[in-house]
């Protein structure tokens, strides 16, 4: 009588709704557990070995999995071993290379040669290059007209990029027969398993080149210094960056060139903040431009505007001049000024200009004092 086996998602330790991923991953931790290299000489951990790998056989197949599902062992091969263990990257009779990347990061032998040499003859964008641009600020605020001087990679002008000197052409590598790639056999803790990878000869080219190029020493590209003069759009703030398209290091077989990323810094001014588009500043006035009201002058970046305060301003108020601000990059929109006016309190004073002061002070009342009088009455009113 033929031994009953387990329910192979017992095996795995997974349950029934499991998906591909999760039945993956526990097999492939299963496998590593009682491997017969890491146990050797113990036949129970062999025995769990076998039934780990004929369980993932079928889990990991769609059509066995739904079969199995249905119908148990019955609806699927019972000719289908185990198998057990070889020289090879087959397992029970299923393919195993589906999780070779899990253990080593490679592949199993078969058509990934021919995948591999086909991806290195790919087209390959070349990589963008990034610049640090720093502008005074209104050289950011009206736009400017700036060089740039930077290096770049580009395609070799006397070999066109094969890497050979001219009269001459790249060869087929011996190496890898002009695949690209070799096959390598290591021993894992899976047994040993045939892989594939790119070959160090040629550098997964499938060519090598016996007379170089004297310009690229047979690289087929080279490095150059390279200035480029870039319009600087007005209204661009400090940290944004703005792209040159193709200005980057060029591209292989085929590939389009990367593009320059140009970022941007600027300066403080002395006398302006910013924030987006809008600008901010402080104007100090006197006490009597305050108390009677007055025409001041307010600087803008171009020139300069006349506002006319009203009496009473208090210290720390806020005006707004429209469209005194910065313009919106690619926009003829512009932000706004806000300024704060700051009363200067009067220093050194005369003898003369105390009296005056103090005759002032004699006239004023609560109706002048406002602030004052509501203050000392929440006082009052705690007590």
């Amino acid at each position: 009588m033929a031994e009953e086996k387990r329910d192979f998602y017992e095996v795995l330790g997974v349950q029934k709704t499991a998906t591909a991923d999760e039945i993956k991953k526990a097999f492939i931790k299963l496998a590593k557990k009682y491997h017969p290299d890491m146990n050797p000489g113990d036949k129970d951990a062999e025995q769990k070995f076998k039934e780990v790998n004929e369980a993932y056989s079928v889990l990991s197949d769609e059509e066995k999995r739904k079969k199995y599902d249905a119908y148990g062992m019955a609806g699927i091969d019972p000719n289908m071993g185990g198998g057990g263990y070889g020289e090879s990257t087959g397992f029970g009779g299923f393919d195993f290379s589906d999780i070779l990347n899990d253990f080593f990061g490679g592949s199993a032998s078969g058509s990934y040669s021919s995948s591999a040499r086909a991806r290195s003859q790919m087209p390959i964008d070349g990589d963008d290059i990034y610049v640090r641009v720093t502008l005074t600020f209104e050289e950011a605020a009206f736009g400017c007209t700036k060089n740039i001087s930077y290096n770049r990679i580009i395609k070799c002008p006397e070999c066109g990029s094969s890497g050979a000197a001219k009269g001459s052409s790249p060869e087929q590598c011996p190496t890898c027969h002009g695949t690209g790639t070799v096959r390598v056999t290591q021993r894992t803790i899976l047994g040993s398993m045939s892989t594939t990878r790119a070959c160090d000869n040629c550098r997964g080219t499938g060519k090598i080149v016996k007379n170089p190029c004297p310009n690229c020493s047979g690289k087929g590209y080279i490095k150059i210094n390279h200035n480029v003069d870039t319009q600087i759009p007005a209204g661009i703030d400090d940290g944004q960056k703005y792209v040159m398209r193709g200005y980057g290091n060029d591209g292989r077989n085929g590939g389009s060139a990367g593009d320059l990323v140009i970022e941007v810094s600027v300066k403080d001014h002395s006398i302006f903040q910013r924030s987006g588009a809008d600008l901010y500043c402080e104007i100090p006035i006197t006490f009597a431009q305050a108390a009677l009201g007055a025409q001041i002058q307010v600087p803008t970046l171009e020139t300069s505007e006349i506002y006319t305060i009203p009496e009473g301003t208090q210290t720390g108020t806020q005006f707004i001049l429209k469209n005194k601000g910065l313009p919106y990059v690619n926009s003829s929109k512009k932000g706004d000024l806000y300024f704060r006016v700051n009363v200067e309190v009067p220093k050194n004073l005369s003898s003369e200009q105390k009296e005056l002061l103090m005759k002032f002070a004699a006239t004023c009342d609560e109706r002048n004092h406002s602030k004052g009088k509501a203050f000392f009455d929440k006082i009052f009113k705690r007590k």
